[in-house]
């Protein structure tokens, strides 16, 4: 796993480490390079770097269809078995800190029981009734789950009744990582130089022809779909618009880019086990090999 904040350098590395490793391929952890003709906006590598290393985990869906963690989730595994059949090494790099949680360490996603209306109902119904109403009715429709459940607590009460009207009487699915060996890499960088480097890149990024990708997918796609909540596109929508000035636009993608990166550094900073390197060391590449080297065949 290769993480950090957007902007520290990632592709990068991966794409160097990839090759020195040889037979490395690389999967995609990041939520947004998930959508087919997001490309400029999401610093999707290029296909020139596609054919130096394989790339799995871009262009899965387009923007208007549904994609949840638990779909990642799939999606990665079966890479990392077709890489595995290869007899290669995967290489997970992004900065979607759930994405790369739910294959590494494993998350139950895939069956969780969700029923949005029943919850809500539930809501109202605790309102009124008042906790110990549903902890009973908990205990009578499902013992096994009510046993394992801290009946005192009102969300988590709210919560199992819903996963039991879906899945019934049964515990939620075991987290499921990765079993093979592993190891985390994270880049870290001064928040200065983070910032300065996505300046930069937004500025690069509408000069490389965000405009021109935003008023494509504009005209296929309903510019309110949440894919077009990733950094840039509402910026640029709003450029296409005539409600901001390319320079303001440039500026909100780098703050709301910004913001991005200040939330990335509090999620790994939480993540143990992960081995932190300088971004801007000379000896990068042979750093994170090195790191690498401890799992790999000998």
């Amino acid at each position: 796993m290769i993480v950090g904040a957007t902007a520290t350098g990632k592709t990068g590395l991966s794409i160097d480490l990839a090759e020195r490793i040889g037979g490395a391929q690389i999967i995609s952890a990041d939520s947004r390079q998930i959508y087919r003709g997001m490309d400029i906006g999401t610093a999707k590598v290029t296909a020139a770097d596609r054919k130096r290393v394989p790339h799995h985990g871009l262009d899965l869906v387009d923007p208007d269809e549904q994609f949840t963690a638990a779909d990642y989730q799939r999606a990665a595994f079966d890479a990392l078995m077709t890489i595995e059949a290869d007899g290669g090494v995967a290489l997970l790099v992004g900065g979607t800190g759930l994405y790369v949680r739910t294959v590494a360490r494993g998350v139950p996603l895939a069956d969780t029981g969700r029923d949005p209306s029943f919850r809500a109902r539930l809501e109202l119904r605790l309102a009124g009734e008042g906790l110990e109403s549903l902890a009973r009715e908990l205990q009578s429709r499902a013992p096994a789950v009510a046993a394992t459940t801290d009946l005192a607590n009102s969300r988590r009460v709210v919560r199992a009744l819903e996963r039991v009207s879906v899945t019934g009487d049964r515990p939620p699915p075991a987290p499921r990582g990765y079993p093979a060996r592993s190891v985390w890499i994270g880049l870290t960088l001064d928040p200065s130089e983070n910032a300065r480097r996505i300046d930069e890149r937004a500025r690069a990024q509408f000069e490389a022809g965000l405009l021109e990708e935003a008023r494509a997918l504009r005209e296929r796609f309903d510019p309110a779909l949440p894919a077009f909540s990733a950094t840039g596109y509402r910026e640029a929508f709003d450029v296409l618009d005539g409600n901001a000035s390319l320079d303001e636009g440039i500026a909100r993608d780098a703050a709301r880019t910004r913001q991005l990166a200040r939330r990335q550094r509090t999620w790994f900073r939480a993540e143990p086990g992960i081995n932190w390197l300088d971004a801007t060391s000379p000896t990068l590449v042979d750093d994170a090999l090195a790191v690498a080297e401890t799992i790999l065949p000998r």
